[in-house]
């Protein structure tokens, strides 16, 4: 099995107002991505909530265990972090 790849991506929380460079592995799977993007945000510009997070790649939501790789996100490619609303599923 080959060593993970590190994939620089462009990163958005929900309502900031800032886009970040966020590095993460190809093995990363949506959880730790929201993860990884959500360190940079929560605490500091938005509130910390007691709700999952879910990442959004070209309109959709990913489901919560894909990969960076399983989900095609290549370098430099937007994604979206926001919380999940109540009644929505992870």
């Amino acid at each position: 099995m080959p060593d993970p790849q590190t994939i620089p991506i462009n990163a958005k929380f929900d309502n900031d107002f800032v886009t970040q460079l966020v590095f993460v592995l190809d093995t990363d799977t949506m959880r730790e991505v929201a993860a990884k993007v959500a360190q940079h945000v929560v605490g500091k510009r938005q509130p910390a909530r007691d709700a999952d997070l879910a990442v959004r790649y070209q309109g959709r939501r990913l489901p919560p265990d894909i990969t960076v790789a399983e989900a095609n996100i290549v370098p430099l490619q937007n994604v979206y972090v926001g919380w999940v609303e109540k009644g929505e599923t992870s």
